[in-house]
């Protein structure tokens, strides 16, 4: 017959089958629609070259099948999708190009009949279910959509047509079957394949067997992971992973000890056996990230040269001669004796004396790699040792953070504010740090997190502290202290000329030329400007000088060199902001001026006492806290014990009242110092004797009368001699620490030690 021809790519229709293929070609969809013009017939044939796009009848197999076009419809882009049926197989004899389309002459290729035995027909069919049965069990998309059905078919012709076109092949195995022009070489071919098929889904099964035993079941990337894993086996093919190579090539360059190296290994190997984008994946990798760039054995060369350091510590720091005493005398140790173990400072003194600064220059004099670590409010323990890593989030404590960051194992670690540590409910933070500060123990140091012991003794540990009340006795007993004090204006006018007038200006942008103070100027900012312990206010000061200098200098381009004189300070810094209790002109009964420790310098205290009729009560106002209430108490308690040596009447304390008040009652005070102040000026109330306007005293006072020594001495003096005092009573047993103290600070003072308050008071008392 004369019939209208499509090439076919990559589909095979066979007899009885109902099938959907596109077409895009123009000569097919002109070779359909002729077709359905005619009586709906076409030629359907595979191509054997799927990339001609103009096919003859050389590029076409010569068995086909002539189909009926059931259904077309036209989709986007121009492709028409046809519903065709199989109808009979045929041969394409020759091919004619209509311009439009193609058209052939097919020729009907009846079945071969051949002479089978119903036995032998029978045996065939049932060879052919089992073998269907058999491939239906390893491929179970099989069983559930065409197995079943084809297993009710009774006759072996119609179960070879249904099973071809039901059966998941290629089509170059369809266009072999449907070549085939006998039942018994159909028969075989489709009990080959079915056969070959059956034998692949068996060794398919056996593999996922094998993976699913080492798998979760609910973890379906694990799984695909695992199929890779046991092919690679199957094929000995078991690269190891770039990313894993380059882990353990940074291993084998670590300068660690072998036990080191070994944990990382065995860590290495446990994240090879895990998906890279599980969340334990990820958590492996971090942390062998961070074990290897620990620095384990890797130390820095430092300097030996004790004279250079000196020079160092002296250019950036005048005065604090005991601090600089104390780290040459480490210095030198370390090179005589070649021990190269850390120690452990702790810097203890007011805020703005440089103790900070001071450690910053210690690393610089000693070549040390400098990392801070504050400790100012730190309240968890894990803040210090890590965090476990069973934790979501977990990392590195501070200490191990700062080993890391220094990238060497012997740095300087400054432990920033160690008195302002706290401890809650999640740990005892300075308990924490008693294993890091004890060089019995910081030899293996162990944080949470790297869960490998640490070596810390090589690491020179300096803590600052405002005060040593705070720090807990343990921690304080592993640290060697080293007291900062209250610098004299001396110093204070010192560290401006050196050092932050310089700073200043260049962080103003600045020069010497522009900018200059004198003498009298700085002195004048130090006394009325500044009240403080340390230097930082002082900065602020000198700051806002440069920058209104600064402003100057912008607005006003024919503006001279500025030199800041006593008298340009209203200008530029406003009224006087300090103002000093001076001594009394005069003496007076019930007035007497003690010394007190602030947080910013030492001070003056002017205790006041009236004597009133009453019923022997004491009233205590100024904010006193209990341990100067208290003291109050045992001196009242000392001065009726003898009060028959000053004449005093036996009913006396019964009938009268007293009152003990210290002016500038909003600032809080407590301690015991002034103990036998506030006794001494009881007595003169009481005694009606005056005391010397031009004496300040300190000690804790006794029931029996005996005077005991007090702290922070050098402040105290510091204070007096700013008030103008001219004679100081201090405990005798205060004695060597005011050998300490430089001639600048006990100059113009007469220090009187006392250990009795008879002495006290033979030396308060006015003659007149």
């Amino acid at each position: 017959m004369k019939i209208p021809v499509v090439p076919l790519k990559g589909i095979v229709i066979l007899p009885r089958m109902l099938a959907h293929f596109d077409m895009i070609r123009e000569k097919s969809i002109a070779a359909v629609q002729e077709a359905m013009m005619r009586d709906q017939k076409v030629f359907l044939v595979m191509q054997r070259d799927e990339t001609v796009e103009d096919p003859g009848l050389s590029d076409l197999y010569t068995i086909g099948t002539v189909a009926e076009i059931k259904q077309l419809m036209r989709m986007p882009d121009g492709v028409i999708r046809v519903l065709a049926e199989g109808r009979d197989r045929a041969e394409l004899l020759y091919l004619a190009d209509n311009m439009n389309f193609l058209e052939g002459e097919a020729h009907i290729c009846p079945a071969v009949e051949e002479e089978i035995s119903p036995v032998e027909r029978e045996a065939m069919l049932r060879a052919m279910k089992d073998a269907i049965h058999d491939y239906g069990e390893v491929n179970q998309h099989f069983m559930e959509t065409a197995s079943r059905t084809l297993l009710m078919i009774n006759t072996l012709p119609e179960l070879i047509a249904q099973l071809m076109i039901r059966f998941p092949v290629d089509a170059h195995k369809r266009q072999k079957f449907l070549s085939m022009e006998t039942l018994n070489m159909q028969y075989s071919l489709l009990m080959q394949v079915l056969a070959q098929e059956t034998d692949i889904g068996r060794i398919r099964s056996d593999i996922q067997e094998k993976v699913q035993e080492r798998l979760n079941k609910n973890q379906r990337e694990y799984m695909l992971r695992e199929q890779i894993k046991t092919i690679r086996e199957e094929l000995g093919d078991d690269d190891i992973d770039s990313e894993i190579d380059e882990f353990l090539a940074q291993t084998e360059a670590l300068e660690a000890s072998e036990e080191i190296k070994e944990a990382i290994r065995k860590e290495i190997k446990r994240f090879r056996s895990m998906p890279p984008a599980n969340a334990e994946g990820t958590v492996s990798r971090t942390y062998i990230e961070n074990l290897l760039t620990m620095p384990w054995d890797k130390a820095a060369p430092e300097n030996v040269d004790i004279k250079a350091a000196e020079k160092i510590l002296n250019a950036d720091h005048y005065g604090l001669e005991k601090v600089k005493e104390r780290i040459l005398d480490y210095l030198a140790v370390r090179e005589y004796s070649g021990n190269h173990e850390g120690s452990i400072l702790c810097l203890v003194g007011p805020p703005g004396t440089g103790k900070t600064s001071v450690a910053i220059s210690v690393a610089r004099a000693l070549n040390k790699k400098y990392v801070r670590v504050c400790l100012g409010g730190v309240h968890d323990e894990a803040e210090i040792r890590g965090h476990r890593r069973t934790y979501i989030g977990a990392m590195p404590g501070r200490i191990a953070a700062g080993m890391k960051q220094a990238g060497v194992c012997n740095p300087l670690m400054l432990l920033d504010e160690i008195d302002k540590v706290s401890s809650d409910y999640k740990g005892d933070t300075g308990s924490a740090l008693l294993e890091v500060l004890d060089p019995e123990q910081n030899k293996r140091f162990t944080d949470h997190y790297i869960e490998l012991p640490m070596d810390l003794s090589h690491v020179l540990f300096i803590a600052t502290a405002n005060t040593m009340q705070t720090i807990p006795r343990p921690l304080l007993d592993r640290m060697e202290i080293i007291e900062i004090g209250s610098y004299t204006e001396n110093e204070k006018l010192h560290i401006a000329k050196e050092h932050l007038i310089r700073k200043q200006r260049k962080k103003n942008g600045l020069t010497g030329k522009q900018l200059s103070f004198t003498e009298g100027a700085l002195k004048k900012i130090i006394h009325s400007y500044t009240r403080e312990a340390g230097v930082r206010q002082l900065e602020r000061e000198i700051g806002e000088i440069c920058r209104k200098a600064a402003r100057k200098f912008l607005t006003d381009e024919g503006m001279k060199p500025l030199r800041i004189k006593e008298s340009d300070l209203k200008e530029y810094l406003g009224i006087e902001k300090v103002h000093y209790d001076m001594a009394a002109e005069q003496d007076d009964v019930g007035i007497v001026r003690g010394l007190a420790w602030t947080s910013v310098g030492g001070d003056t205290l002017e205790v006041e006492v009236n004597i009133m009729p009453g019923k022997g009560k004491i009233h205590l106002t100024g904010q006193m806290g209990d341990v100067m209430k208290e003291s109050a108490q045992a001196g009242l308690s000392y001065i009726r014990s003898v009060a028959d040596q000053y004449h005093v009447a036996g009913d006396y304390f019964e009938e009268h009242d007293i009152h003990i008040h210290i002016p500038e009652g909003a600032v809080p005070k407590d301690g015991p110092s002034a103990g036998i102040t506030m006794t001494t000026g009881m007595l003169s109330a009481i005694t009606l004797k005056k005391v010397r306007a031009d004496l300040a005293m300190t000690g804790e006072v006794t029931l029996r009368g005996r005077v005991l020594p007090i702290g922070g001495l050098k402040e105290k003096l510091l204070a007096a001699k700013q008030a103008g005092i001219r004679q100081v009573l201090v405990p005798e047993k205060n004695r060597p620490d005011v050998a300490e103290l430089s001639s600048e600070i006990t100059d113009g003072l007469r220090i009187t030690y006392v250990s009795q308050m008879d002495e006290v008071i033979e030396n308060a008392f006015s003659e007149a």
